[in-house]
């Protein structure tokens, strides 16, 4: 399964695109997504982290880890070591920068990779993270599926994406917001114009609630759950080995 919906719409494939898309955008990445989260997106880092606590996971895989912000709110749990993978060199620079200051250079490693094709052996994972990454695969089974591989048998992977709230007046407002509110910040003080028109659009063909349950069963993950938040503007879904 893969979405048509793509950062450009050129003749390249959508993962040429989404790593070209997150290069161009590094350099303002953590703080537009601070900025039009309204830092909620902190809380629901923190919110799917706390899930894992009862593994005690020691080696942490974190799929699409963009600059690292994910990986870093990991460490609330002591793992032994987090490992972030990324297709966008420019994200994990930036991303090796945070990591660096803090003096956690032996503690998490952020490496290039293509999620679909992790380059780590079966079963190598206590636990696996990936926040808002998902939507961006360019064959949702397949990534999810190579996501399973690398966990140990149960080992737990937890997901945050993007989800649209059914409820009045949020949905409205939240719709609102994406289609109009966000790209125009998002062009203001991004280089690249497409990005933020890409991200609500990539929302809104996802799928999501039931049928990414049904699609995580499918690939194999073992009783698959969604956690909404903030009214539904955010969903965790979780699942085993």
């Amino acid at each position: 399964m893969s979405s048509k919906v793509t950062p450009y719409g050129s003749g390249e494939s959508k993962k040429k695109q989404v790593a070209e898309m997150f290069d161009n955008i590094a350099g303002n990445y953590d703080f537009l997504n601070h900025f039009l989260s309204l830092g909620i997106d902190v809380f629901w880092r923190k919110r799917a982290i706390k899930l894992l606590k009862k593994e005690n996971p020691k080696l942490i895989l974190d799929v699409a880890t963009g600059t690292g912000d994910f990986a870093l709110q990991t460490l609330d749990l002591n793992p032994d070591h987090i490992t972030g993978i990324d297709i966008s060199n420019k994200m994990l620079e930036k991303g090796r920068e945070k990591i660096a200051k803090k003096g956690l250079n032996e503690k998490i490693e952020l490496k290039y990779g293509d999620s679909e094709d992790l380059p780590f052996e079966d079963g190598h994972f206590d636990g696996l993270t990936v926040a808002f990454g998902v939507r961006n695969f360019e064959n949702l089974e397949k990534g999810l599926s190579e996501m399973l591989r690398v966990l140990r048998p149960g080992g737990r992977a937890v997901i945050l994406e993007f989800s649209k709230p059914k409820v009045f007046p949020v949905k409205q407002l939240y719709t609102f917001y994406f289609r109009f509110i966000l790209p125009f910040i998002g062009k203001y003080f991004s280089k690249d114009h497409r990005a933020y028109s890409y991200l609500p659009e990539s929302v809104a063909s996802f799928p999501e609630d039931q049928n990414l349950l049904d699609i995580l069963k499918k690939c194999g993950y073992d009783s698959p759950r969604q956690i909404r938040l903030s009214f539904g503007i955010a969903s965790i879904y979780t699942g085993t080995k």
